[in-house]
């Protein structure tokens, strides 16, 4: 099977990365191109897979396509890839903003398409990533797709109706985690905790929490209860945080988000 990539920059080398490491894709069974002559090299020299400059030569090679562009620059990208394309071909996009219709209206409606919704965390093997695919995905080849998913993280079948509260919650999500760690480290360094040391506890206690929560199965209030002892250093934590509106501040964040993904 071989697996094309339009567009070689981060979240492209993370799902090459977790293909590879799966041990089921060769990397001569990968091929990319990116409009940066840099990238495409680097993805070259890294992982081992065969590079162009031409999205159609990918194109028409490709068993699985995987649409990995900004979306200002997809249509651009996909100029001469409908006519070369294989009659049996998957194509994966994880293109933010861009639905099923808008790429069928690119690629045409006989093509059989999954939506994706990826992370950062996928560089590390630890995404979540939502898909949602259109008529055309036959049971085999959906199962083909998650299992490419799976290759760097979590993979979980949406209706594409929840694809922008995906982007809301889970898309963008990672950058409210990183200000939430940098702004508990800011407190302990101003508590005389050496940064190094403060982001460490900071990032671990995130980490530790949220591997409780996955693996205990208990609702994230009850395991909030359980740390907040009557009368206790907590539960003042939790009422500046409260007087703050942390909880409102944080649904507006993900709602506008999701917003603002509904208009790409």
């Amino acid at each position: 099977m071989k697996i094309g990539f339009i567009g070689l920059g981060n979240m492209a080398r993370a799902i090459i990365g977790g293909i590879i490491e799966k041990g089921n894709i060769k990397p001569g069974e990968i091929i990319g191109s990116d409009v940066s002559l840099a990238a495409a090299e680097s993805a070259k020299k890294d992982f081992k897979i065969k590079v162009c400059m031409e999205n159609a030569m990918v194109a028409e090679q490709a068993d699985v396509l995987i649409l990995a562009v900004k979306p200002q620059y997809l249509d651009y990208s996909l100029e001469g890839v409908k006519p070369v394309l294989k009659k049996d071909v998957i194509i994966i996009s994880i293109v933010a903003g861009k639905d099923i219709a808008y790429l069928e209206g690119l690629l045409g409606k006989t093509h059989s398409i999954v939506r994706c919704m990826p992370n950062t965390p996928a560089l590390i093997g630890e995404a979540c990533t939502a898909f949602t695919p259109n008529a055309k995905v036959s049971e085999s080849q959906l199962d083909i797709a998650a299992e490419l998913i799976r290759c760097f993280g979590k993979a979980i079948q949406v209706p594409e109706s929840m694809m922008d509260a995906v982007v809301g919650v889970s898309g963008s999500a990672p950058a409210y985690v990183f200000m939430f760690i940098e702004a508990m480290a800011d407190g302990a360094v101003a508590e005389g905790m050496p940064r190094k040391m403060a982001y460490e506890f900071a990032a671990q206690a995130v980490l530790g929490s949220a591997k409780l929560m996955m693996e205990t199965g208990k609702h994230p209030g009850e395991l909030k209860d359980m740390v907040c002892s009557p009368a206790g250093t907590t539960i003042e934590a939790v009422r500046v945080l409260e007087e703050g509106n942390f909880r409102a501040t944080v649904m507006d964040a993900v709602i506008e988000c999701a917003e603002k993904s509904k208009m790409l």
